[in-house]
């Protein structure tokens, strides 16, 4: 299974490649107990900060509740929208509307794109983390995230 999305996932960035599409995504810090909640995907060789695309008809808060809900089984209490962030890698323009949580419950159910959920302690986070997590954890950290820029 893991090959076939690597391969879809590869496939779908040659269709941006095309269509250099505008898109917009959400990601979130969770954050308990002085650490913070990473996903690692099957199709993709980096720790992530959960999230991913907003659906047509869907709100970002809905966006955000959903992809928690698929990527690790999280159900979120308090919600707060720290920021809004572009990226232009994989040939899209694409726009990231960044939250935060510390009260959510967790069932550790996600779905198959998900390989692994954990949290990591702030001084230990995994060599691996995509550089656009990264950034916005260290920012969070230093207490300076700003409200918009670079992912």
């Amino acid at each position: 299974m893991t090959l076939l999305l690597r391969a879809a996932y590869r496939l779908l960035r040659v269709w941006w490649f095309f269509t250099r599409p505008i898109t917009i995504g959400v990601r979130i810090l969770m954050v308990r107990d002085g650490s913070v909640l990473l996903v690692r995907h099957s199709y993709q060789d980096a720790w992530f900060l959960p999230g991913g695309g907003v659906k047509r008809n869907e709100t970002l808060e809905q966006a955000i509740r959903r992809e928690v809900q698929e990527e690790c089984g999280a159900q979120l209490r308090h919600l707060q929208l720290l920021g809004i962030f572009t990226q232009f890698n994989d040939f899209k323009s694409d726009h990231v509307a960044l939250f935060l949580s510390h009260g959510f419950t967790l069932t550790g159910e996600g779905d198959i794109e998900i390989e692994r959920v954990a949290f990591f302690p702030w001084d230990r986070l995994p060599a691996d983390v995509s550089p656009g997590s990264l950034r916005r954890i260290q920012a969070y950290r230093r207490g300076d995230l700003p409200r918009y820029g670079a992912w």
